[in-house]
């Protein structure tokens, strides 16, 4: 029966039907609710159209209004210009879930004269009776949709705080009813362990990162079908595991928020995780994880503590500079910034410098940084010394105890490339030769298989030729640990290991510079919550690396009886060295003689030298050089002796003093004293002691 809505300019424009399904799952699976969609061309047809246009662009796209939907506006858009007379659904929810959508269709309907048909009746949008009911009709369906998400969302959220809502399993894991459980690959399993152990080890995401890239390892990642490929780790692929805290066993829920946003495109929907406050559930110990709770969140915690901010530190880098994102100014509260300077880049120097740069304003504080850190290491080694023995013991045994990680990983990647070329060759050998479309197919599979066993083994074989880290003697252990000084300034210790132990004792340092004392003030504030204030004096440019002045007071009494070359040589004896760690050398004595201002050694013209040597002395005393060596220990005379394997230097003033002269008599009538030698008697040899 036709309606007496509809009229014949409405028959003489084409009838569109449009056609929607909410999701793919009743696309593929609600097959009736296609089927009676589809049939509504029948009741246009008896309704009197000839011409009818089928839209089913948006099947699998909601109406809600959060989803573009491409069908829609090409609906609405033909209705603008007037080339249709009816638009039909199955139901008039089909046409749209939300109120903007559903009143824009209508006013378009009621300007061009176009009825609305569902499988119940005819409306007429230019009556004030049906716009009330299709106004009315679309309130109850964005209700309706309200109501049931509303339930819906409601029953999930209390399945979630119960720890009974498992959706999807990260990779490692596998769903088991209401719960997780590990993956029953151990290649799996010892992959994800081998992860949070060397981001434990090496401090960071990136460096653990950058140790498998080294060795070559991959990572089991899941695809979309659930399958487990192995792929070459990137650092989003470490960063979750870390940060998802299924691993360390607990059960999470509600860690992101979906929010709908409109640009250029249409509606765009975003997704930001939220706050660890926010989330809807978090269960510790709802399942076994892959390490220990407690320690999940004691990695997590060192890896955001390594984004360089005003609240952490920082993850430790390659440079020298023991304070690095540890120091911070007490007048402003600001982070002292570092940078290096000097010929090989290796002098650090810390300043306050963050407000000129951002605001303008002047800086606060800056001064060098090789004797701050010097004397950071000094408090630091002074505590850690007591258990350095027991440490490098235990660090021992327990090195010696566990396998190698690589080589392991290696040995499970064989093992899969080995079932993995054993299944291909049963598939090959089952197939009948003749099918060579198959047979081809099969065969190359099978060699690609047996190509990765031999990729693998030469990895083995590559990583067992490599020179293997011979163990350390116990007692060498136990000597080095009472030298922590040796061990810490050896160039093969690494920078960033040294960092990483001054922050595990050190929480922060705050610095100031006190100008009357000219005094660097710094105030370490240790983990355990104890204080210490530190002062050094601030020094001009290049002091921390000067000579001692113990060895300029020597060169300046050497230089009374030696030049430059024996002064050199007597130096090195002693084992000492310049202020850079360099021997000795003739143009370092110079230098150092010119800086100082030490005169130069140079013979008397009339040979009567003021200083001697205790060859010379004694010649001159007519006594024996021991006589006079064992006087000048005992005090008897005064002598002077710069270095304990150097020269005794005497002054030709003293040698005839009272005291000079009592030393020779006793030497000539007590037989108890060796005599000198004849004075006729020539030595073969000349001596400077």
């Amino acid at each position: 029966m036709i309606s007496e809505k509809i009229r014949a300019h409405h028959l003489e424009r084409k009838a569109l039907l449009y056609v929607r399904q909410s999701s793919v799952h009743q696309v593929l699976h609600n097959r009736e609710s296609s089927a009676l969609q589809y049939a509504m061309q029948g009741r246009l047809r008896a309704l009197g159209w000839s011409e009818i246009e089928v839209i089913d662009d948006d099947l699998g796209r909601s109406a809600a209004g959060g989803v573009q939907r491409a069908g829609f506006e090409r609906m609405v858009a033909e209705v603008c210009l007037g080339k249709v007379g009816a638009v039909c659904a199955r139901e008039v929810s089909r046409f749209a879930r939300n109120s903007r959508d559903w009143q824009q269709l209508i006013e378009m309907c009621r300007v061009v004269d176009t009825v609305l048909i569902d499988q119940e009746t005819v409306y007429a949008p230019r009556q004030g009776n049906d716009r009330l009911l299709l106004g009315l009709k679309g309130s109850l369906n964005e209700y309706e949709l309200d109501l049931l998400r509303q339930r819906s969302l409601s029953a999930r959220h209390e399945k979630a705080r119960r720890g009974e809502l498992v959706v999807g399993a990260p990779v490692g894991f596998v769903k088991a009813g209401d719960r997780y459980e590990k993956d029953p690959d151990q290649r799996v399993q010892q992959a994800i362990t081998l992860v949070f152990d060397k981001v434990q080890e090496l401090g960071s995401a990136r460096q653990a990162l950058l140790w498998f890239h080294e060795h070559d390892l991959e990572l089991p990642v899941k695809q979309s079908n659930g399958d487990i490929a192995w792929r070459r780790p990137n650092y989003s692929s470490i960063h979750r595991m870390i940060e998802n805290p299924i691993y360390g066993g607990a059960y999470a829920y509600g860690k992101t928020a979906v929010a709908a946003g409109y640009g250029a495109a249409g509606v765009r929907v975003k997704t930001r995780r939220k706050a660890r406050g926010e989330w809807l559930a978090l269960m510790p110990n709802a399942h076994e994880g892959y390490v220990s709770w407690e320690k999940s969140e004691a990695i997590r915690i060192m890896v955001s503590n390594n984004v360089p901010t005003s609240r952490h530190h920082g993850a430790p880098k390659h440079g020298d500079a023991l304070l690095a994102g540890l120091i911070r100014c007490r007048r402003c509260g600001r982070k002292l910034t570092l940078r290096y300077s000097g010929l090989k880049h290796a002098i650090p120097r810390y300043s306050c410098s963050r407000g000129w740069m951002d605001n303008g304003e002047p800086r606060c504080i800056a001064f060098g940084g090789l004797r701050v850190d010097d004397a950071i290491e000094d408090a630091l080694l002074g505590i850690v010394g007591p258990g350095a023995i027991a440490a490098a013991v235990a660090a021992e045994q327990e090195g010696g105890q566990q396998r190698d990680q690589v080589r392991a990983a290696f040995l499970r990647d064989l093992e899969a490339a080995r079932y993995t070329a054993d299944r291909a060759f049963r598939q090959y050998d089952a197939t009948d030769p003749a099918n060579r479309l198959v047979a081809g197919e099969l065969e190359a599979r099978w060699n690609k298989a047996l190509a990765r066993i031999a990729e693998v083994e030469s990895k083995i074989a590559a990583h067992d030729a490599a020179r293997p880290v011979p163990a350390a003697d116990p007692a060498l252990l136990a000597t080095l640990a009472t030298d922590l000084k040796t061990i810490w300034a050896a160039p093969t210790t690494d920078a960033r290991l040294k960092k990483r132990i001054v922050r595990t004792l050190i929480q922060e340092v705050v610095a100031d510079i006190d100008p009357q004392a000219a005094e660097i003030i710094l105030v370490v504030h240790w983990i355990g919550g104890v204080h210490s204030e530190i002062r050094l004096p601030r020094r001009r440019r290049g002091q921390r690396n000067s000579t001692s002045a113990d060895v300029i007071v020597a060169v300046r009494q050497l230089a009374f009886i030696a030049n430059d070359d024996l002064i050199a040589g007597i130096l090195n004896r002693n084992s000492l060295v310049t202020g850079h760690g360099n021997r000795w050398t003739r143009e370092r004595v110079t230098s150092l003689r010119s800086h100082h201002r030490i005169p130069l050694f140079k013979a008397a013209d009339d040979g009567i030298e003021p200083w001697l040597n205790l060859s010379k002395a004694a010649h001159l005393l007519k006594i024996a050089p021991k006589t006079l060596r064992l006087a000048a220990e005992a005090g008897e005379i005064s002598a002077v002796h710069p270095l304990p394997d150097g020269p005794w230097i005497f002054n030709r003033a003293a040698l005839s003093s009272p005291a000079a002269r009592a030393i020779a008599g006793r030497a000539r009538h007590n037989p108890k004293y060796p005599t000198g030698s004849h004075p006729d008697q020539k030595n073969l040899f000349s001596s400077i002691t």
